[in-house]
């Protein structure tokens, strides 16, 4: 998993570990979607933003990222529960405030640098998973070649009481190597 916590970079857009200099304006990216949240396993929106911090800190299995681009944190991303031993990790718990979604291939950029750098550190398949209400997250995920393999029926309670059904892709390394030649 060490290997998977560092700085990533392309261009004017940056990964860079979760730290505390990102928390405020990580809150400010977060409260400018009041929508979104209601599809969110969390909200990190008014008071539940602490809280969420707080989570994050305890969660050791996560490796958080904060996402700048033009030197300005406009969301986050995280690899999660890294499997070295076999192989797979997970790549989630995304968000891109408003303004730079769509913008310059911000979340395409992203999750090109995170998958990259996760099949160069040995890993062979990385998974996403997606609220069956996020057409819009699934669409950027198949756009990565990641194949739709089922949905897990019922099986998370977000914070707001909805029981989500989850949509799970997978993209194997060699299907990576074969969607860039």
């Amino acid at each position: 998993m060490s290997g998977l916590r560092t700085m990533l970079s392309d261009g004017d857009l940056r990964l860079e570990l979760l730290a505390d200099h990102h928390v405020e304006p990580l809150r400010a990216a977060c409260a400018r979607d009041t929508e979104i949240w209601d599809i969110y396993p969390i909200s990190m929106l008014g008071e539940h933003f602490d809280k969420a911090m707080e989570e994050f800190h305890a969660t050791t299995s996560w490796v958080r990222f904060a996402v700048l681009w033009r030197d300005q944190v406009i969301g986050m991303s995280s690899y999660i529960n890294p499997d070295t031993r076999n192989h797979v990790v997970e790549i989630g718990g995304t968000y891109i405030e408003p303004s730079a979604r769509g913008a310059a291939g911000v979340n395409t950029r992203m999750k090109r640098l995170m998958i990259e750098h996760a099949f160069a550190q040995g890993y062979t398949r990385i998974e996403f998973r997606v609220d069956a209400r996020n057409l819009r997250s699934q669409a950027a995920v198949r756009k990565l070649g990641a194949m739709h393999e089922g949905t897990l029926r019922r099986n998370r309670i977000t914070w707001t009481g909805f029981v989500r059904d989850t949509c799970v892709f997978g993209l194997l390394r060699e299907d990576w190597e074969r969607s860039r030649a």
